[in-house]
């Protein structure tokens, strides 16, 4: 699976380009597959129960430790796959864009409420994503290139794509986590009914 070494870019001791230098145009679709595999893997023992649980998080920027629930991670997540996968393909036809531009939209989740509805949304953006890289002409423009961070640096269709998968692998140990935690808790609450 991608993921970006941040410290590597931070410290100097690689770039973004380096990172994805051995990734080309016909790695994208399986990459994007695997992604979302792996998404569909970190929650696959996730129930009704699970998809609006509140979860702590001491990495959250609320002051009670509040972590989003799964339903908002997917409903993240997916809109960064298919914004960039979009920008990627814009970039991949030889079009231009204002450094910085994202497109980004975000199904409301908390509209998100089962199991069957995460699976749908996670089945809809990954056929989005693959229609995107069906635009992509044969050979595409890889010398057309966007700024999404002064990190990164420059980057083209491949690199805008890949960036997007990066950015949801950073996503898997906090899925996880979301799941253990309700887990735990509807299985305590279950027992207290017993008593």
């Amino acid at each position: 699976m991608f993921t970006i070494d941040f410290s590597a870019i931070r410290s100097g001791k690689a770039t973004y380009a380096d990172l994805i230098s051995h990734i080309g145009s016909k790695d994208l679709r399986p990459s994007t597959a695997k992604a979302f595999e792996a998404v569909r893997s970190s929650i696959s023992s996730a129930t009704d129960g699970v998809v609006t649980f509140v979860p702590h998080d001491p990495q959250s920027p609320e002051d009670d430790e509040r972590g989003w629930t799964l339903a908002h991670v997917i409903a993240h997540l997916t809109a960064v796959l298919e914004g960039d996968a979009a920008l990627a393909s814009v970039l991949a036809r030889g079009v231009q864009i204002e450094s910085g531009l994202r497109l980004l939209y975000e199904t409301p989740w908390e509209e998100i409420q089962t199991v069957q509805q995460v699976q749908a949304r996670l089945a809809e953006s990954q056929r989005i994503c693959h229609a995107y890289l069906d635009t992509w002409p044969e050979p595409p423009h890889l010398d057309t290139m966007i700024t999404l961070g002064s990190l990164l640096g420059p980057m083209n269709a491949i690199g805008t794509h890949m960036f997007a998968i990066g950015h949801v692998s950073m996503h898997y140990d906090q899925l996880k986590e979301i799941v253990r935690q309700a887990l735990i808790f509807n299985r305590h609450k279950n027992e207290g009914k017993k008593m």
